[in-house]
C-alpha cells in the first residue's frame, strides 16, 4: 500500500522542484528540514520518539496482562498502522466503517469499530469486508433497543448473513454513547443474546471524556465506569449471554488515563477473557494535553519519567513579520495544526541557514490563530531573544488526531532532521 501511494509536488510540505516519488523512496532524496529543503509551513514525525513509543505502550500493555488494539483515527496512515501491528498489537480500531476498510486494506484482521453502527449501507459493507477477507474479525458496538431494531430488520431481510459480533458499551451520565444503568444494560444484552442478527462478545467503555489529570479524581471515576463494565460482564457470564465459543472482549480506550482501566480489564469470568486497550494518540503522544496528563501515570506507575512517552509529532514554521513590538506572525494556523484543547506551543527555534535548533525562551507562547497565521508574542522582559524574519519556528501540539487530518504526508526525521522515511494519511 505504501509503495503505490506517490508523492508529489502540490502536496503541502513536498519541495516544489522535486520529482514525484513513492514513500518508500523518500530517504534516498537526502533531504534535510532545517537546510530548508523542504517548504514550509511542515508536520513532521521525529523517528526515534516514533519508535519507542511504540514499543513502550506494547511492553506497558503486556506487563498487565492485555493487549494493544490501536485507534486508527488518531493518524489514518497504513504506515504507522503497520508498524503497530508489527510491534505485536491484537488488531486495530476505528470510529467508523469506511476508516475499518482502509485498516483491513493496510492488513488488520482484527478491527474493532468502537462506535454504534446504523446505517443500511454500513451493515452491507461489513458484511462484504468479511466475505472478501477470511479469517478478518469485525466487531462493533451496541448500546440500544433502537440500535438493535434496525439492525434485526436490516438482517432479516437478507437470508444467509451472518451474525454481527458486537460488545455492549457502557457510558457515563452526561457522556456521549452506552447503557447508563446496570439495569439498561443487562436487559440490552438479554436481549442480544436472544438475536439471531448478533452475537454478544464482550464489553467495553470509554474513559477519556471526564479525565482531568489528577490522581484522587481520575482513580474515583475511572474506578466506577470500570466497575460497572465487570459488573456487567459478570452478569453476562453467569448467565450465558455471551455468543462466542472464543475469549470474551473487555475493552477501553483513551490515551489519558489507560494506567487506571488496564488492571481492570482481565477478569475471572469462567471462560478465556481478553483485555484490549484502545488507545490511539500514544502513538505520537503531544508536547499539551497529553504529556501533561502523562505525569500523573508516570507517578502513580513509577515509571521512569524519560523512559516514557515522547513527543514525536512537530510542526516547524517560519517568522514571517514583525508587525509591531512583543509580536511575530508565525506562517502557520489552523489549517495546519491541532488547536482544539490548547494553543501551539513553541518549544524550538533555528536561525535561518542553521541546522542547529535550540530551546524557545520561556514566555514565549502562541495567543492566537488564523488560518495560516499564528500570533508569537513574548514577556518583555526577553526582547533581546525575541524572534527575527525568517527564523524557523518549532511548534508542539496538544492532542494529535487534528493535525494529522491536515496533512496527506509527513516525512520522518532521524535526530538532525534528516528525512530518512515518510508516511501518508487517508482523510
Amino acid at each position: 500500500m505504501t509503495a503505490k501511494l506517490e508523492l508529489r509536488p502540490g502536496l503541502k510540505g513536498y519541495p516544489h522542484d522535486a520529482a514525484a516519488m513513492s514513500a518508500l523512496d523518500i530517504a534516498a532524496a537526502g533531504w534535510n528540514v532545517l537546510a530548508g529543503d523542504l517548504p514550509l509551513p511542515l508536520a513532521l514525525l521525529k523517528r526515534d520518539a516514533l519508535a519507542h513509543n511504540i514499543a513502550w505502550m506494547q511492553r506497558f500493555a503486556a506487563a498487565r496482562g492485555v493487549d494493544m488494539a490501536p485507534h486508527g483515527k488518531t493518524t489514518m496512515s497504513a504506515q504507522l498502522f503497520r508498524r503497530q501491528l508489527d510491534a505485536g498489537a491484537w488488531g486495530l480500531t476505528f470510529a467508523n466503517v469506511t476508516q475499518a476498510g482502509l485498516g483491513v486494506a493496510a492488513g488488520a484482521r482484527r478491527i474493532l469499530i468502537a462506535n454504534q453502527v446504523i446505517a443500511d449501507a454500513d451493515l452491507a459493507q461489513i458484511q462484504a469486508l468479511l466475505a472478501a477477507h477470511a479469517g478478518l474479525r469485525i466487531v462493533f458496538l451496541v448500546d440500544s433497543l433502537a440500535q438493535l431494531g434496525l439492525i434485526e430488520a436490516w438482517h432479516a431481510g437478507r437470508p444467509g448473513a451472518a451474525a454481527f459480533e458486537v460488545m455492549l458499551e457502557m457510558g457515563v451520565s452526561g457522556g456521549r454513547t452506552g447503557c447508563r444503568s446496570l439495569a439498561e444494560a443487562a436487559s440490552l444484552a438479554r436481549r442480544l443474546h436472544a438475536s439471531a442478527a448478533l452475537r454478544l462478545v464482550g464489553v467495553e467503555c470509554y474513559e477519556g471524556l471526564a479525565a482531568k489529570g489528577n490522581t484522587a479524581d481520575d482513580a474515583v471515576y475511572a474506578d466506577a465506569l470500570l466497575d460497572s463494565v465487570q459488573a456487567l460482564a459478570r452478569l453476562a457470564a453467569a448467565e450465558g449471554l455471551f455468543d462466542t465459543d472464543q475469549e470474551v472482549l473487555l475493552s477501553a480506550g483513551g490515551s489519558a488515563i489507560f494506567d487506571l482501566v488496564a488492571g481492570r480489564l482481565k477478569l475471572d469470568l469462567g471462560q478465556p477473557v481478553r483485555g484490549l486497550l484502545r488507545s490511539g494518540c500514544y502513538v505520537t503522544h503531544d508536547h499539551g494535553h497529553y504529556s501533561r496528563m502523562l505525569a500523573a501515570v508516570v507517578q502513580r506507575c513509577g515509571c521512569a519519567e524519560g523512559d516514557s512517552l515522547r513527543p514525536a509529532l512537530e510542526i516547524w514554521a517560519q517568522v514571517q513579520s514583525r508587525p509591531e513590538p512583543g509580536l511575530a506572525i508565525v506562517a502557520a494556523g489552523r489549517r495546519d495544526l491541532s488547536f482544539d484543547i490548547d494553543m501551539p506551543l513553541p518549544f524550538a527555534r533555528a536561525q535561518l541557514g542553521q541546522r542547529q535548533s535550540s530551546p524557545t525562551p520561556p514566555s514565549w507562547r502562541i495567543t492566537g490563530l488564523n488560518d495560516q497565521h499564528a500570533y508569537l508574542r513574548w514577556a518583555a522582559a526577553d526582547e533581546a531573544l525575541a524572534p527575527v524574519v525568517g527564523e524557523r519556528i518549532g511548534l508542539g501540539i496538544s492532542h494529535p488526531c487534528t493535525t494529522f487530518d491536515k496533512w496527506a504526508w509527513m516525512p520522518v526525521v532521524d535526530a538532525d532532521y534528516g528525512v530518512v522515511d515518510a508516511i501518508t494519511t487517508r482523510f
